[in-house]
Parts: structure tokens; sequence; C-alpha cells
């Protein structure tokens, strides 16, 4: 369901910004505040819109996340770092790159502090199985990992992989 529910919010999102004057316009104030401005683009009203979808979206986020996990009242605060590095590594302003830094930082996580015992269990033959769990990072430095691929993007290119504002 949430994967689902994801891809159609994306999709969505993408439609909007993309074919109706609502989206054409937060998008032409986000580029150029000054040219959107003389364009007769309303600020308030482009604020307004965004902070309504922003809401939207945030609900639906909270409502997938409490159907997979449990909430916990400071439970904000293990997400935090993941997300924000996730957009640095996308590059900020980019909503392709915002998911595109979001799967690296997921995926670089989950096969840096993964237990790799039950896969080479199928792939090594039975004399040479490991006894451990064959962890790279303990799953303790999950944060970690987000921090340090955050900081190597801004080493070397600090508007993320896909070109967006520099921080």
């Amino acid at each position: 369901i949430t994967v689902v529910v994801a891809v159609i919010a994306v999709v969505l999102l993408f439609w909007f910004l993309n074919r109706t004057r609502t989206g054409k316009s937060m998008r032409a104030y986000s580029d150029n505040e000054d040219l959107a401005l003389l364009s007769g683009i309303n600020p308030e009203r482009v604020v307004l819109y965004t902070w309504m979808i922003v809401a939207a979206l945030a609900t639906v986020a909270g409502v997938l996340y409490g159907l997979d996990k449990t909430f916990k009242p400071f439970v904000f605060f293990q997400l935090l770092l993941p997300i924000f590095a996730a957009a640095i590594v996308g590059g900020l302003g980019n909503p392709l790159g915002a998911i595109a830094g979001g799967f690296v930082i997921a995926f670089s996580e989950v096969t840096i502090t993964y237990a790799w015992k039950k896969v080479l269990k199928y792939l090594l033959p039975e004399n040479l199985e490991p006894d451990g769990l064959v962890q790279l990072l303990s799953t303790d430095y999950k944060f970690a990992v987000s921090f340090v691929i955050l900081i190597i993007v801004l080493l070397f290119r600090p508007t993320g992989l896909f070109k967006g504002k520099s921080v």
C-alpha cells in the first residue's frame, strides 16, 4: 500500500506542477521571484497552495508511516537526518533529485548495516559459511552512514546529484 500510494502521490504532484496553471505559477515563483511578480503571479496565493500541498503530503506520509511502524513521541529525531541528507544529496529544489537522494541514502544505510549472514549462507559452500552476522557496520551507525554521504556530497558536489540550488 505504501509504495502504491507514494507512486500515485508523486505522479499527481508532477502532473500538478507541470500541467496546471497554479503549478506552473508555483514553479515560476520558485525559479525567479521578481519575474514572477512582474508576470502577475500572486505570491500569497502561491505560498498558500504550497503549504496546502505540503500539509496533504505530510499527512499521507504520516499515515503510511503509522501503518508500517509504531509511533513514538520523538520518532522525528530518527527521521530528520536521513530526510535532510536525501534532499541535499538529490539536489535542493529538484523533486526528482529528492526521490533519487532518498533511494541513495536508504539503500546505502541498508547495504552497509545489513546482516549478510543469510545471503552468504546461500551463496557460499557449506564449509565457508560465516559464523557471525557479517555486517560492515552495526545498525547503531545508520545515521553515521547518512551523515558521511551528506558530507561527501557537500564536499565534491554541493548542488547535489541533480544540480539543485547550492547550499
